[in-house]
């Protein structure tokens, strides 16, 4: 999923049960719990047990559902998903799920990540005679089911997936069975829930907080679940290829109410900051954090310094995450839109702002011109990640080295360029220690690309912009 970076920009995010009467409404609480995943476009495919229909549209769930939209998308199973588009852009035809119908039955798919060889197969698939309605990497599966010579349905799904390379958590869906597959590096969250006797799957375990469901267990890597009205079996249809959760899942993209692998995201937050504060301390009268996605950061950095945290920058909650606007210069109006600073907090005192990310550095920039604005007597920024030097072929829109800003600058540079007194970032190894991810030998390991350039796939020189081509091995 690649497109042209704006800011550091959302995952997707996918939710399915299978089970249960009322399957479209509890997707639709289960989405709404994930809308800060993406907010771009949405759908719900249900399965009565004799066929799938679906709804979509592009905007917000409580915006695509309005009242009596979901209806008729009646039965015992559905799987739902949000969108934030990356790859093959926006458009109403890729928003998802994906639903395809043939004389041999129905398949919906949902998916979140990014199949870094989609380009490769699609020319493979359209040389063959397929063709795509949708620019979409996710149709590349349903393409390569549909091909597959196997004569099960489920060894058609395992072969195909044996075919993709890149980060991926699908949940597929026919008449009468909902399929559940992870890639086998763990890139992407993936867990499964139990609502009465109804199973459940989602990114993330907000989710079946939300819907009122319990949590199970995460999905594994590589595995294949086939849940239906029998029970769920689960089965392997690749080895685990060393684990690689996304970093940024603990960092910024999660709810602070989610667990990701066992490990909590506010707990996580909080231990990036206290470490973030023992590896760059600084003297100063007030700590405060960018809301939202900061504020556990700041609340641990503030605890393991002694400074004390206060609410130094207020969120308009009815404006949407800045980073989702669609041109850059809405933007970047939208920071002073969505924050503002609290000048009875931030005046005359030395500040410490903790952050999440720095990605292109315009609103930093902007956050520090603010709080400076607002009588702050310094800005010192501290940064709860190590610099994003690399692009993400994963799933987040991060796709060139050129648009990354610690990527062609120093960290002093940096600070000039945004205007704070002093700048620190969290080193890798403060980075693992805190999240509690350092421990391999329980396949506990992480994704660190953005910052390191070490990928855990290959990644295909079609999928790269042709000035990155010599950049990644």
């Amino acid at each position: 999923m690649l497109a042209e970076i704006k800011g550091l920009n959302e995952e997707c995010g996918v939710f399915g049960i299978w089970g249960h009467e009322n399957a479209a409404q509890i997707t639709y609480y289960g989405l709404h719990s994930l809308q800060h995943r993406g907010q771009e476009g949405t759908g719900i495919v249900a399965s009565d047990g004799k066929r799938l229909k679906g709804f979509k549209g592009e905007g917000l769930v409580t915006e695509v559902f309005q009242p009596g939209a979901i209806d008729d998308l009646t039965g015992h199973g559905a799987i739902g998903h949000v969108r934030y588009a990356t790859a093959g852009g926006g458009g109403y035809e890729n928003v998802q799920p994906l639903l395809f119908n043939s004389q041999s039955g129905s398949l919906a798919l949902a998916h979140n990540g990014n199949l870094v060889n989609a380009n490769a197969l699609k020319h493979q698939l359209e040389g063959q005679g397929s063709i795509f309605q949708t620019t979409s990497d996710t149709e590349v599966l349903a393409h390569l089911i549909k091909r597959s010579g196997y004569l099960s349905f489920k060894e058609r799904v395992k072969n195909a997936l044996t075919m993709l390379k890149g980060a991926y958590a699908f949940l597929l869906m026919t008449e009468t069975e909902m399929l559940v597959a992870l890639d086998p590096n763990g890139l992407r969250p993936l867990s499964i829930g139990k609502l009465g006797d109804a199973y459940c799957v989602a990114s993330e375990t907000c989710a079946f907080d939300v819907v009122g469901a319990e949590f199970v267990r995460d999905v594994e890597p590589g595995e294949l679940l086939i849940i239906n009205n029998e029970g769920m079996v689960s089965e392997r249809f690749g080895f685990a290829g060393g684990n690689a959760i996304c970093s940024m899942e603990y960092i910024y993209f999660s709810r602070p109410d989610s667990n990701i692998n066992g490990i909590n995201v506010h707990s996580a937050r909080k231990r990036l900051g206290k470490q973030l504060a023992m590896e760059s301390p600084i003297e100063a009268d007030v700590v405060t954090g960018v809301p939202d996605s900061s504020i556990s950061a700041a609340i641990g950095y503030a605890e393991a310094s002694g400074i004390p945290y206060e609410l130094g920058l207020i969120k308009n909650r009815y404006v949407g995450r800045t980073f989702i606007q669609p041109s850059q210069s809405l933007r970047e109006q939208g920071v002073k839109m969505k924050l503002s600073p609290v000048r009875g907090v931030v005046e005359g005192k030395r500040v410490v702002m903790v952050d999440d990310s720095i990605v292109r550095g315009t609103t930093s920039r902007r956050i520090v011109s603010m709080l400076k604005d607002a009588g702050a007597k310094e800005v010192h920024v501290r940064i709860s990640s190590p610099p994003i030097k690399n692009p993400c072929f994963y799933g987040i829109d991060t796709s060139t080295h050129e648009e990354l800003i610690a990527s062609s600058h120093a960290v002093e540079e940096i600070r000039q360029i945004i205007g704070a007194d002093t700048l620190s970032f969290l080193s890798v190894e403060g980075l693992l220690t805190a999240i509690g991810r350092d421990d391999m030998s329980e396949n506990r390991g992480q994704c660190l690309a953005c910052f390191t350039g070490k990928y855990p796939t290959e990644i295909y020189p079609d999928t790269l912009h042709p000035y990155e081509k010599e950049l990644v091995r």
